[in-house]
């Protein structure tokens, strides 16, 4: 990065020059090939219990703040607790061919005036996991907050002990910026916490390898990936 100096000779930031505020998230779809992420609605819920259910129930909770609900009813007071506010702001995921919910997500520290937004509340059901609906999810919501309303940060945070979250960061091509020491509590636990993020110079590269590793031509007959996402990230 080209260095700048102020006029006492002090090393300062490059200049933004004629910064305007980004615009909100608009709570609208955001539609793929292989899903659509919805606004979170409480009519959802049956689904994604259902979906949550059905992969184990407990251990893909263990590194978020709450979970997992035993029945129904907790699951829907927690919905509609949760995901009904501004900001975090919460998406569905529908599988394109099958339409039914799959899985959560959301932007949250939703920061306009500084260009900083962050992706969290994943919760992928294992109907989704591995799948291309899990990478597409992903970019829709980069592609909407770097292209559609000009974010300049796009950050990722999770438990440092939490090593599938960290794999999934940089394997959609986060950059790891390090970790905050007991930076909060959950569950009665203590939490160090990783920090990643994207930069907006760094998103055509990722756009071009995310649309080359989306398209249909990238997997075989039985679904399996030909290239790896990290693969077509070095080559961009």
């Amino acid at each position: 990065m080209t260095k700048h100096t102020n006029s006492l000779g002090q090393p300062v930031g490059y200049p933004v020059e004629n910064w305007q505020a980004c615009d909100w998230p608009p709570h609208t779809a955001m539609t793929g090939r292989y899903c659509t992420l919805e606004a979170t609605q409480l009519a959802h819920a049956p689904e994604l219990f259902e979906a949550f259910v059905t992969q184990g129930h407990d251990r893909y909770w263990t590194y978020l703040p709450y979970g997992p609900f035993e029945n129904l009813e907790q699951f829907q007071a927690w919905l509609s607790d949760t995901t009904q506010a501004k900001d975090p702001q919460f998406y569905t995921v529908f599988d394109a061919h099958s339409k039914t919910a799959v899985g959560l997500a959301s932007y949250l520290r939703i920061t306009p005036n500084i260009g900083s937004i962050e992706v969290g509340h994943i919760h992928f059901s294992t109907l989704m996991q591995k799948t291309p609906i899990a990478t597409e999810t992903m970019f829709l919501m980069m592609q909407r907050a770097f292209e559609q309303l000009g974010y300049r940060r796009y950050e990722w945070k999770c438990d440092s002990l939490n090593a599938p979250s960290r794999k999934a960061a940089l394997r959609l091509g986060f950059q790891h910026e390090g970790v905050f020491r007991q930076h909060t509590m959950y569950k009665g636990r203590s939490r160090d916490t990783a920090w990643f993020s994207i930069l907006d110079s760094e998103w055509p590269a990722l756009k071009e390898a995310f649309e080359a590793w989306l398209a249909p031509s990238n997997f075989d007959a039985n679904g399996q990936q030909k290239q790896s996402l990290g693969a077509l990230q070095t080559r961009s």
